[in-house]
């Protein structure tokens, strides 16, 4: 299906009856295990995604399925406590819906985080990875259909999804927290089926460094509607045929909790140091 305009205005409507004057700056969209920093939101005020109109649910293990509104790291946000997949049944358009909602809603930079499969053989689980860029090119993208342009051009640049003033702050920070922090490609794949070794061979040569089944669609329609974008990766396990060892899915989450501690602080560095907004 393609939305309307009016339809995700409605959802914005809505949110903003619940909000009481409340403006987010600060979107983020929290993957597998990754959802407890919405927990750690100040004066919180949590809306269900079954609550608001024609957004999906999210049945992802280690997804909770609801917005929280408040403060974190002394920024104004609003946190995705899970997020919609495409192998969920949804549409890439429906998957990526929440993202123009909060936009509507006055969001202008997305934080976007997941747990992938290590690509690069540098690379070890439990690493994190800053995002600068990303590869999505055997799907329909989630622009697809009649263009919105409320929300931006029919034709949208690509060449700085992931906003390099970001990028060099997520440096900074891990350098100050004394913080190995890797930097690499993201490549997506539709799931829920993990990655064959011979598609790994193939994401390698293509220039991924890690591969997951989220994140990309979400992007590409932050850089439609203009928001600057931050991402980040934790390596929770390595990618099909790099180790002698099947994949699953309790790693995934075995992975996010151990690295809960350095993933909060990371994330919240960023947060607590992000250029003041221009009037």
């Amino acid at each position: 299906m393609n939305y309307t305009y009016a339809q995700y205005e409605e959802s914005a409507a809505y949110l903003r009856g619940k909000l009481n004057g409340f403006r987010p700056r600060v979107a983020m969209v929290l993957g597998s295990g990754l959802g407890y920093l919405g927990d750690q939101v100040e004066n919180p005020v949590i809306v269900p995604y079954g609550e608001i109109p024609h957004f999906k649910h999210s049945t992802a293990p280690g997804h909770k399925g609801q917005l929280v509104f408040g403060t974190l790291a002394g920024q104004p946000v609003a946190v995705m406590q899970g997020r919609m997949h495409h192998y969920e049944g949804y549409s890439y358009e429906e998957v990526s819906y929440g993202v123009r909602v909060l936009r509507l809603l006055g969001c202008d930079t997305l934080f976007v985080t997941n747990a992938a499969g290590g690509v690069n053989f540098t690379f070890h689980a439990g690493d994190l990875m800053l995002i600068t860029d990303q590869i999505k090119i055997f799907m329909e993208s989630p622009l697809r259909g009649e263009n919105l342009p409320e929300f931006g051009v029919r034709f949208p640049d690509a060449s700085y999804l992931y906003t390099p003033a970001l990028r060099e702050l997520a440096r900074r920070q891990a350098r100050r927290l004394d913080m190995d922090l890797k930097e690499g490609v993201y490549m997506y794949f539709p799931g829920p089926q993990y990655e064959t070794p011979a598609e790994i061979r193939m994401a390698r040569v293509l220039g991924a460094d890690a591969v997951g089944m989220s994140t990309a669609p979400e992007v590409i329609v932050a850089g439609h509607c203009g928001m600057q974008v931050l991402g980040f990766t934790l390596v929770a396990n390595m990618a099909a045929g790099m180790l002698p060892q099947p994949l699953s899915e309790q790693e995934v989450l075995d992975a996010a909790e151990a690295a809960r501690e350095k993933f909060s602080a990371l994330v919240l560095a960023c947060l607590e140091h992000l250029p003041a907004e221009e009037a």
